[in-house]
């Protein structure tokens, strides 16, 4: 193959600058973080989208980057980091976006306890990104005998006024999406899945899953128009669930509702009661190595305060850490999108402290695994946020020169032993 970079024939992928024949590796790897986060933006501005709320300005940035990603247009990894790292910026609005949209419509959520048991009856089991898709089941379910269950990221739907309303919005089954080939096989009745997060189904629930919205597996029923009578027609079809007692989760934290115990917190603080917050959550990868999580929360002392997000909160949500004066020490802060709240929490304190971010006893552990949690990672890069620690693994699509370049500008940091980490950020 004839590269023109090069001027030479060459094989495969061997020359080291952008041509026919080949990517340099920094600028490749950087590309891919960046459609990697474009897919992200995506995702949240769809929701946005569906009800109703746009921004041209992530819009435009959209054609940028899909853009820049074209051969032979950036050639300077530290110039082209600098659009990787608006990227998160974008991000950032359009969470914003998201969230406005979100509790306009549903209303500001509020702390709620969750059953993780069943009442007695018929059910549909919700679970994907998409609230509105389970507002129009909810309203086209009532009265029908049918019980609605989230799962896995709908779990914040408890804590919206206009979705709690619904008194047949019953509990919540299983938790994190790479465990619903199991638990959707345990759960008899029919499921619904609005949006990614979804598994090719085994063949004892195909009949019973349906998709509809971006979702979408050959062999299963999609839903179009938001008319979900096929859904409730299978639902009624299967058998009813028992009355059984669970635990129970709590979600339904929002920037809003935290924010108002800020004096509280505040006081805390300053007492000593408090004395570090941390941020352990993001998108769970399957495997044991995601127990670090689980036994680093564990070890937090417990004058500390974490919150998560993400179905990362899976790993951590079913401890009771308790509070302190008042103030849970485990707060639900909701979705992946939520990390806008994150983010929203954070610059709050720095003002009440009159620091930056950087300068809060706060530490921030976080989980990646899919196009989402990229866009938040680089959202909490744009902000200048230091120290960051992410795994389980080493992120597959970044080059060890790009990762020596976050390292070196934003101290970003892999996880090791969970105690030894603990034990270094605590000092």
């Amino acid at each position: 193959m004839f590269c023109y970079q090069c001027e030479q024939t060459v094989e495969g992928t061997g020359c080291t600058k952008i041509g026919v024949c080949g990517k340099n590796e920094d600028i490749a790897s950087l590309q891919d973080t960046l459609l990697f986060g474009v897919k992200g933006i995506a995702a949240y501005g769809f929701h946005a989208k569906e009800l109703g709320a746009t921004d041209p300005e992530v819009d435009a940035f959209m054609h940028e980057a899909l853009f820049s990603t074209l051969t032979n247009v950036d050639f300077d990894p530290h110039r082209f980091l600098k659009l990787v790292l608006k990227a998160g910026e974008m991000n950032i609005r359009v969470m914003e976006i998201l969230d406005k949209a979100h509790t306009e419509r549903f209303g500001n959520p509020e702390p709620a306890e969750v059953s993780t048991g069943t009442v007695e009856g018929h059910a549909i089991l919700v679970t994907g990104h998409d609230l509105l898709d389970l507002y129009e089941l909810l309203m086209q379910t009532e009265g029908k005998g049918i019980n609605v269950y989230t799962h896995n990221e709908m779990l914040p739907a408890h804590g919206y006024p206009e979705l709690k309303r619904f008194k047949h919005l019953a509990g919540n089954w299983g938790g994190v999406w790479h465990k619903q080939k199991r638990e959707f096989a345990d759960f008899p009745g029919a499921i619904l899945a609005t949006t990614n997060c979804v598994l090719i189904p085994k063949d004892s629930y195909k009949d019973r899953l349906f998709t509809c919205g971006i979702a979408g597996i050959a062999g299963v029923t999609h839903i179009k128009g938001k008319d979900f009578s096929p859904v409730i027609d299978k639902a009624l079809s299967l058998p009813r669930l028992p009355q059984k007692e669970g635990t129970k989760l709590v979600t339904g934290f929002h920037h809003k509702n935290v924010l108002a115990l800020a004096e509280k917190i505040i006081d805390a603080v300053k007492a000593g009661k408090i004395k570090h917050f941390f941020l352990i959550g993001g998108c769970d990868a399957p495997g044991d190595k995601g127990n670090y999580y689980r036994e680093f929360a564990k070890a937090v002392p417990n004058d500390c305060v974490i919150l998560t997000l993400a179905c990362g909160k899976y790993r951590i949500n079913d401890i009771d850490f308790g509070s302190i004066d008042g103030i849970p020490r485990l707060i639900d802060l909701g979705q992946c999108n939520n990390a806008y709240s994150a983010i929203q929490i954070a610059s709050a304190l720095a003002d009440a402290f009159k620091t930056d971010v950087n300068g809060l006893p706060l530490s921030m552990v976080i989980s990646w695994f899919e196009q989402k949690a990229v866009a938040i990672l680089l959202s909490l890069l744009h902000l200048g946020i230091k120290g960051i620690r992410i795994g389980p693994r080493p992120p597959a699509f970044i080059s060890e020169g790009v990762f020596k370049i976050l390292q070196d500008t934003f101290d970003l940091k892999l996880i090791g032993d969970p105690k030894e980490d603990l034990k270094a950020i605590l000092g």
